[in-house]
């Protein structure tokens, strides 16, 4: 969820209020209050029992270690893996490893991401057998960040080379969560199609342009822009989309004359996800980040239930801020509701939760510099009485436990630990793990991914200089395509 914050916290200045140091500034704040005032607590730990140790993260090695999912998987539709904050190694490996499992030992037929659903469609048309290169579809098929790392490149090149079938979709918004220019342009070259004589307003994309974001590095200045323009410009902009709406549903017969129904069920995909994001910005401009993310969160879990009219059983990989079943916490903001919560009311027993926490390493930065190149900063052990602690000092390495056959005095340790690290700066998310997850999987130590040379060479210039600024040594060397 950390990209919630770090791309989107500036559009509260969109307004004239406060400027973006001074946002990122207030969130660190706010959650080192929160730290300081937490009631600290004897170290806990969990009983050997409820400690199931994985081996190893690397997606190649052996994977009787993971049999503990033939149990806890049954026969759940879709399989939703966390991560603590986004970029770390560990996390990309995980999923991947899981994913392997599931696939081949379960049939689970799609790997579903938090990156946006329009871009999703290219990095589909690779793992399907495309021709473009790999580290352009990384750097343009996955938004806000994700793809430019070797550890999503192997993670894509097993998909293509061993289960070409299984589908890739991308849940989010577009254009890192600033820019509707991607699902705009997906539903007007729908309508050059199914549509032929009709002549959109070019005024809708032009205002869609006037604030579009070319990376999350670029999303602040985006949203600044958004919040500059005259009101009834915005207006105009959300009437429009309205209007494309209104024709695409009414219309729908005519239009299935002209294409298949899957051309038209994804452009009407991708105009809601527009029409999503602009309800997004608007939230935003106005300083009203909880209708921001609850209304971004509704967005991506009707994607979800799209895909699942498409694909028999899917693995969800997003932040464990996401896949909860419990309100979401951020600092300084009402609880909101997350894509779990929705997807546990509509699909009940059909939803599995990993749920996932760490212990030391590096995270992602959410201070003022995270624009300038410094990506990462030291992760402190995690604080006693968390869910993070209980877990650190269970084991020495990576493991997991099923929160649903915990014995007595298992399932009270966790339910005293009630906050979680939520990867934005010291903030600790309330939580209910055992309501929350069904199975939590704990990384000892968590790395900063490594960089993809290819992916960033397909990137803009500003994600370029942010990532040389932040470590030009990890960059040296080819890449193979």
């Amino acid at each position: 969820m950390i990209d919630d914050i770090v791309e989107t916290a500036s559009v509260i200045a969109a307004g004239g209020a406060q400027t973006t140091d001074a946002v990122l500034q207030t969130l660190a704040q706010e959650g080192t209050h929160m730290t300081m005032n937490t009631t600290s607590a004897a170290a806990a730990r969990l009983s050997s029992q409820a400690v199931m140790p994985l081996r190893t993260l690397d997606p190649t090695g052996p994977s009787d270690d993971l049999a503990w999912l033939d149990q806890a998987i049954g026969d759940a539709r879709v399989v939703a893996i966390g991560e603590s904050a986004h970029y770390n190694g560990e996390f990309y490996q995980l999923r991947h490893r899981l994913l392997r499992y599931l696939v081949e030992r379960h049939g689970l037929s799609a790997y579903a991401m938090e990156t946006g659903f329009v871009e999703g469609l290219l990095v589909d048309a690779w793992v399907h057998g495309g021709q473009d290169e790999l580290g352009h579809v990384l750097a343009n098929g996955l938004t806000s960040l994700t793809g430019l790392w070797t550890q999503m490149r192997d993670h894509l090149e097993w998909m293509r080379r061993h289960h070409p079938t299984t589908g890739f979709h991308g849940i989010d918004l577009g254009g890192s969560n600033a820019s509707l220019l991607p699902g705009l342009d997906a539903v007007l070259a729908y309508l050059a199609q199914a549509d032929p004589e009709f002549q959109a307003d070019p005024s809708i994309r032009e205002t869609a342009a006037a604030f579009a974001a070319t990376s999350a590095f670029a999303a602040p200045a985006a949203l600044a822009a958004y919040g500059a323009l005259p009101s009834e410009t915005r207006d105009a902009l959300t009437a429009g989309l309205a209007d494309l709406t209104a024709r695409m549903t009414g219309r729908r017969l005519d239009y299935l004359q002209r294409t298949t129904a899957e051309d038209y069920q994804r452009a009407l995909r991708s105009l809601r996800i527009a029409v999503a994001l602009d309800t997004v910005v608007r939230a935003m401009s106005r300083g009203d980040m909880q209708s921001a993310m609850i209304n971004r969160d509704a967005a991506i879990a009707d994607t979800v239930e799209w895909i699942l009219r498409r694909e028999g059983r899917i693995v969800l990989a997003a932040h464990n801020g996401h896949i909860q079943r419990g309100p979401g916490f951020l600092p300084g903001m009402a609880p909101i509701t997350p894509i779990g919560l929705h997807l546990a009311d509509r699909l009940g027993q059909d939803y599995l939760v990993i749920g996932t926490t760490s212990g030391t390493g590096q995270i992602l930065n959410t201070g003022p510099d995270f624009y300038s190149g410094e990506l990462f900063t030291t992760m402190e052990a995690p604080e006693p009485g968390s869910l993070d602690a209980l877990m650190h000092a269970s084991h020495d390495g990576p493991f997991a436990t099923d929160l649903r056959r915990l014995s007595p005095a298992d399932a009270d340790a966790v339910r005293a630990a009630t906050r979680q690290r939520a990867g934005i700066g010291t903030f600790y998310s309330p939580v209910n793990a055992l309501d929350a997850y069904d199975i939590l999987v704990h990384l000892p130590h968590v790395t900063a991914a490594k960089p993809d040379a290819a992916a960033l060479a397909h990137s803009p210039r500003e994600v370029q200089e942010a990532f040389a600024r932040w470590k030009p040594q990890s960059l040296a060397g080819p890449v193979a395509e």
